[in-house]
């Protein structure tokens, strides 16, 4: 029986040394939830936040199958459980790559991010604060800005964001996608139609200036290689690849 646990300190051994921030989250007991095979003698877990799991420990079809959700990123410790998920799903199983971002603390040149931020005059720069939360919350694009914090005041609390606005309107931002003790990972996109102006740049530049002001780790996972250049281009360092299955019921 699947069932979640509360007591993370019983399967934080089967994530072993992954490093992986929203894995962390879970364990830390920050947000998102950790489901296993047993309770009291875990074999296995699936790390669950947002849209993502990550399953650890002994491959096992009945976690696999247990979805809190109908649309998952599974994230497989290793190819005994992408076998495992690709024998549950078939063809609902979506193999995709993914980019890991070296954490890296002191990589970072403020001097070449505060010019990043300078933008034309149509567009500012802000922090999100109650009323850009509200806003971010209203469109699609946006919304995983702060779609992990149930209301403003956990985001205040445990989220860091910065958006581009142009007429008052967010055109694009960057974003804790999810909280750890001392960092964030990162959701940073731009509106369709404003993309290519370097706003995502300026953006997270910022982002990243807030973060070492609060003594926060900005973590940076690449969902493409548009990302990737994004980020080497903030300063971040490419690590490795890595595959994960989108899954959709």
């Amino acid at each position: 029986m699947i069932s979640k646990i509360d007591d993370t300190s019983r399967v934080k051994i089967l994530f072993g040394n992954w490093q992986e921030t929203m894995i962390w989250s879970c364990l830390q007991g920050v947000m998102g939830d950790i489901y296993t095979d047993n309770t009291e003698y875990p074999a296995s877990a699936m790390a669950v936040l947002g849209d993502f799991c990550f399953l650890a420990g002994e491959p096992k079809e009945e976690l696999t199958l247990f979805l809190p959700k109908d649309f998952i990123i599974m994230v497989p410790q290793n190819h005994r459980w992408a076998d495992i998920i690709e024998k549950c799903y078939g063809k609902h199983a979506k193999k995709v790559t993914r980019y890991a971002m070296k954490k890296e603390p002191d990589l970072f040149k403020e001097e070449e991010l505060q010019r990043a931020m300078v933008l034309p005059p149509e567009y500012s720069l802000k922090k999100i604060d109650e009323e850009l939360f509200y806003l971010c919350r209203e469109q699609e694009w946006s919304r995983d800005f702060v779609s992990q914090y149930v209301n403003y005041e956990r985001y205040r609390r445990l989220g860091i964001g910065i958006v581009a606005l142009k007429d008052n309107e967010i055109v694009a931002g960057a974003s804790s996608y999810s909280s750890y003790e001392n960092g964030i990972e990162i959701e940073i996109d731009t509106k369709q139609e404003y993309r290519r102006r370097g706003l995502a740049y300026a953006c997270g530049a910022g982002l990243i200036l807030e973060c070492r002001k609060r003594n926060l780790y900005p973590s940076w996972d690449a969902q493409n290689l548009w990302s990737v250049a994004l980020a080497e281009k903030l300063g971040y360092h490419f690590d490795y690849e890595y595959y994960a299955y989108e899954i959709l019921k």
